[in-house]
């Protein structure tokens, strides 16, 4: 998925090759002619990335530049275009004038559709292994297998990533025009900004034996009180942090309903009409009361994507 219809980490042109990743063979080969990632875990999986271009441009290493010993390591992500093998590599960055360590959070948006998909798919799969050094059901040592793709006990016993699904709803009044309003919230587990509070989309992990809709419609009625209707599905991208994939949906609900948030999940919730977001994206000040501004989800969010589909008039997912 490419171009302005995607949300921002959900774009990449690279063949994951899946085929390859048991593929010893041809793995040694290739890692010879690869591009390789780094990638620290232990600063949050930044990268280095030239940033005084437009667009930002990823450091991209050949085989001989990286770590000694990274080959046992390194994570094979796909191929691109071009026929050359991307890989990836937990390691720490190298000082290289005119680069600086980023996080995908920061730049994610600002990437070309090639680099976000590697730079999004390398750090969904650091941060697995990171997390998954034992085996979730022996308790036993794991070590990394399959070229990043599965990790192994000293008895065979194996696992694969997995990704947590969430859903995430812009929920609106499905009314056109700069009086339409969204529903937005002020999650109670964020840290505060000076002068500011920021509102998102609600949004909340898809239970065991639940659909995405239904979850829709539970994490909705338990975080503001409301029911909402037309539930309809826009799109996906990765979140990894550490392993989400979230759900986007658009979602309408009355406001003359009332909202009653559970304190344990927002701590703020309210309506707000395109014309205060619109003004919000265009750097004014929004207030929402107690002296601080409206502050909107960060742009490589999907919440922001959600957003700005409801602010461009596109109040039905099926438009």
């Amino acid at each position: 998925m490419s171009g302005e219809a995607a949300p921002p980490l959900a774009r990449s042109t690279l063949d994951r090759a899946a085929h390859r990743r048991g593929d010893s063979q041809w793995l040694t080969e290739a890692w010879l002619r690869a591009r390789v990632l780094l990638l620290d875990s232990t600063d949050e999986g930044r990268t280095l990335a030239r940033t005084e271009t437009s667009p930002p441009t990823l450091v991209l290493f050949g085989a001989a530049d990286v770590p000694a010993g990274s080959e046992s390591m390194a994570m094979f992500l796909g191929v691109e275009p071009d026929g050359v093998p991307v890989f990836a590599v937990d390691a720490p960055l190298p000082a290289i004038p005119g680069t600086r360590a980023v996080h995908l959070r920061e730049v994610g948006h600002l990437l070309a559709d090639r680099e976000a998909g590697i730079f999004t798919t390398a750090l969904a799969l650091v941060n697995w292994h990171t997390r998954h050094g034992y085996s979730t059901s022996t308790g036993a040592p794991t070590a990394m297998d399959e070229a990043g793709w599965s990790r192994v006990d000293r008895n065979g016993g194996r696992i694969w990533p997995r990704t947590d699904p969430a859903m995430i709803v812009l929920v609106h009044d499905g009314v056109d025009g700069p009086d339409g309003r969204c529903l937005l919230g002020n999650n109670a587990g964020w840290q505060g900004t000076p002068g500011g509070r920021r509102y998102s989309c609600l949004a909340g992990y898809v239970e065991p034996g639940e659909s995405a809709e239904a979850a829709v419609l539970r994490e909705v009625r338990e975080e503001v009180g409301i029911g909402v209707e037309r539930i309809g599905y826009v799109g996906s991208q990765a979140w990894p942090f550490p392993g989400s994939l979230m759900l986007g949906f658009l979602a309408t609900a009355n406001p003359a309903e009332p909202v009653r948030v559970d304190p344990s999940e927002i701590a703020y919730a309210r309506w707000f009409s395109r014309r205060e977001i619109g003004a919000a994206l265009a750097g004014q000040t929004v207030d929402v009361g107690d002296g601080a501004r409206l502050i909107l989800p960060p742009p490589s969010s999907i919440a922001l994507f959600l957003i700005h589909r409801w602010l461009d008039g596109w109040v039905d997912a099926d438009r």
